[in-house]
């Protein structure tokens, strides 16, 4: 993580901005996930975008709160309270999903979607229910499956799931917000998409297989799909460069085509 950049905390808003007069790129972050999952994305894209990653309040939203309609309300919130243009939004694993359904409520404040790895279709994640809790090796595989490379999931990130998920309060956040993303099926609401989106999926991704990115594709409209190969379910981590490279073109292509008003 860059250190340049100093998490900022704003009343119940904790957030990472890079600033700058770009167009705002707001990255979102999976079930697990955090601000580190962006390192790469942010040093490529900040000298053209002011880059925000809003930290998705998974574990401190109260309880009753606790599901993916809670995450929406707290990103629309978010936005509202920065007061930014219309946003380029994207999203890995379950930040993909909160922010499909923030566009669908609030078409007007979106540029473009970038989805990868999304869940809202089908996914087979930890289950429905914890883990062994004290079972360490446990935690490191179901970590590792996340990359198509188990050496891409360091001791800090397996370290950080195991202490999540043997916490009893936020283990709990983590089965509610889980089996909340299943019962949000996008099946029959994703030709409400207008806005372009970019889809990129590792060709190995075992939580959300590459079948999902094509039912992603034929469901919206508007929609490009890229394959990363030796990748799982977090491209943007395990394959920095391309998941970049693809990510950087597609935008420059939307933003010609918008200006030469080309649909």
């Amino acid at each position: 993580m860059p250190m340049a950049f100093e998490k900022k905390q704003e009343g119940t808003f904790e957030y990472l901005e890079t600033g700058g007069t770009g167009e705002p790129l707001v990255l979102l972050h999976g079930l697990f996930g955090g601000l580190s999952n962006f390192g790469a994305q942010i040093e490529y894209f900040r000298s053209k975008y002011n880059v925000i990653i809003p930290t998705l309040p998974i574990m401190t939203l109260p309880l009753r709160k606790v599901s993916l309609a809670g995450l929406v309300d707290h990103l629309a919130a978010f936005i509202k309270h920065k007061g930014y243009p219309p946003i380029h939004l994207m999203g890995n694993s379950l930040g993909g999903h909160v922010g499909i359904l923030y566009a669908m409520d609030h078409p007007e404040n979106i540029a473009t979607i970038t989805l990868s790895g999304s869940s809202g279709l089908f996914e087979s994640a930890m289950g429905n229910s914890l883990p062994p809790r004290k079972n360490y090796e446990f935690i490191k595989k179901k970590t590792e499956s996340t990359f198509y490379d188990p050496a891409v999931s360091s001791k800090e990130l397996v370290d950080e799931v195991f202490a999540t998920v043997n916490d009893r309060n936020k283990g709990l956040r983590i089965i509610m917000t889980a089996k909340s993303a299943v019962r949000h099926n996008l099946a029959h609401k994703l030709d409400k998409i207008k806005a372009p989106t970019l889809l990129v999926w590792g060709n190995q991704d075992t939580i959300t297989p590459p079948f999902v990115g094509e039912q992603f594709n034929e469901l919206i409209a508007d929609s490009e799909l890229h394959f990363i190969d030796k990748c799982a379910h977090a491209p943007m981590m395990e394959r920095p460069e391309e998941f970049n490279a693809i990510m950087g073109d597609w935008l420059e292509r939307v933003r010609e085509s918008s200006s030469q008003g080309v649909k």
